[in-house]
């Protein structure tokens, strides 16, 4: 390769100086003025790495440009850029974050810049300068690497029209992988931040995507083909009667198993604390969104309601080891009992980790549809009722929001529902090396033997 061919690109040095402000994260940015390139843009402050290395570039251009001085032990990587301009050689632009200065930031270089000042992340002033918004927002989305080339032609101040930016993956799950990313952004356009909020199991993939002009999504991706279509059929049917309980479906890709959806309000149920008073209106409103679930379609024809034989043995198999004296037969017994009961829709996994509260609005949503189907209302209580056992309030609470008490062969359904579920939890959580749900079956199949101790048999109800 001889030296006309050869990558020779200079390098620049950024400054993320970043604070926290009354509208989370702020950085500071300076407005380039005078007779230099880009003039009248915003920019964060910056220059040519000369002879130094990148570090101490940087913390000289912070002074020059800003006052403020920084110790290089305060200097962390952010984010690397490979940046074409419109015109020009390409170049490679490292930017820095620094949270911790001495002194406060003023223009040091008034032919250079004419005004600083800081700016929320999710705020940023216009027009701002394309390279530097690139840097920015591959900054936010949490990537190490990111790729900005320009056109020719193209403006030099930052145009979501024609935004340049490839995030190049870096550790696996900090965002998702190509193909979806590409399909999140044809449906709702380019996506700055991607945060992963994934639940601590690998077949979880979810992600909370900020779009670059504003906006909220959440991007999934199903760990199989059926929980894809339960979700998307339970969203594009049923679930467009709870309104805003409820996520909107804003695009489906079967190829993918992946979707985009709404994102709702609140704060997760799961390990909340609240008021007891607050908690019975909480579970009140769990009833209510029950009805509404269970209300929204006619019910069909009575059907089994118990999962077939060979799977419920399956989870058998895999939670013996960890079944005490007793366990197996009474979960046999039990299951004899079990009775045909009207279909109706089915949330599926209707519990605290997939109910969302917002104190504010007093509105309570609901997430995760991909367990989503026909079967006996009681379905959805089987989790919840660990939530009200000993808390006859709270039971009490949830009844008055569905306006109606379980039958009695719901009752009877609601322990064999709950005592193939622990044993299904304890498999899963044997295979899986999850302790977390192994203990939880084994003390809800303690809590179900306490409360029965002879299990109802078909026809007894007594």
């Amino acid at each position: 390769m001889d030296a006309l061919t050869r990558a020779d690109a200079p390098v620049d040095a950024h400054l993320l100086a970043v604070r926290d402000g009354d509208r989370g994260p702020e950085v500071l940015l300076s407005r380039r003025a005078g007779d230099v390139y880009a003039s009248g843009l915003w920019h964060a402050p910056s220059g040519h790495v000369e002879t130094e290395t990148v570090v101490d570039a940087v913390v000289r251009e912070t002074l020059e440009e800003t006052g403020l001085v920084v110790a290089p032990a305060d200097v962390r990587a952010a984010v690397t850029v490979h940046h074409r301009p419109p015109v020009g050689r390409a170049r490679i632009g490292v930017f820095f974050e620094v949270r911790r200065w001495s002194g406060t930031p003023r223009v040091m270089e008034p032919d250079k810049c004419d005004a600083m000042g800081w700016f929320a992340l999710d705020a940023l002033p216009e027009p701002m300068v394309a390279y530097c918004r690139a840097g920015l927002d591959a900054y936010r989305s949490g990537a190490h690497l990111a790729v900005h080339f320009q056109e020719p032609g193209d403006p030099i101040a930052y145009d979501p029209a024609v935004d340049r930016l490839l995030l190049v993956p870096g550790d696996r799950g900090a965002m998702p992988d190509g193909p979806v990313r590409a399909f999140a952004e044809r449906a709702v356009g380019r996506i700055s931040r991607w945060t992963d909020v994934s639940w601590a199991r690998e077949e979880s993939r979810v992600w909370r995507a900020y779009g670059a002009e504003g906006g909220t999504w959440y991007v999934k991706v199903h760990q199989n083909e059926r929980f894809h279509r339960r979700e998307v059929t339970a969203l594009r049917g049923w679930a467009t009667g709870l309104g805003e309980a409820a996520p909107r479906l804003v695009a489906a890709d079967a190829t993918l198993r992946a979707v985009v959806l709404t994102a709702v309000g609140g704060r997760s149920l799961h390990g909340a604390v609240l008021a007891p008073e607050q908690e019975r209106e909480v579970f009140r409103r769990i009833g209510q969104l029950a009805a509404a679930i269970h209300n929204s379609a006619a019910p069909r024809r009575p059907g089994g309601g118990v999962p077939p034989v060979e799977k419920w043995e399956r989870h058998l198999d895999g939670a013996r080891p960890h079944l005490v004296d007793g366990d197996e037969e009474f979960v046999r017994i039990t299951v004899e009992g079990a009775a045909a009961l009207p279909a109706v829709p089915t949330h599926g996994d209707f519990q605290l980790r997939n109910l969302r509260w917002d104190e504010d609005t007093g509105t309570l949503y609901v997430i995760d549809f991909e367990r989503s189907e026909g079967g006996p209302a009681i379905r959805d209580f089987v989790r919840l009722s660990d939530s009200w056992h000993g808390r006859p309030d709270l039971l009490a609470a949830v009844m008055n929001g569905y306006r109606r008490p379980f039958t009695r062969e719901e009752e009877a359904q609601l322990v064999v529902l709950a005592a193939l579920d622990a044993v299904s939890g304890i498999a899963y959580g044997a295979a899986h090396g999850d302790p977390e749900l192994i203990e939880r079956g084994r003390r809800t199949l303690a809590r179900l033997r306490a409360d029965h101790p002879r299990p109802r048999v078909p026809g007894s109800y007594e």
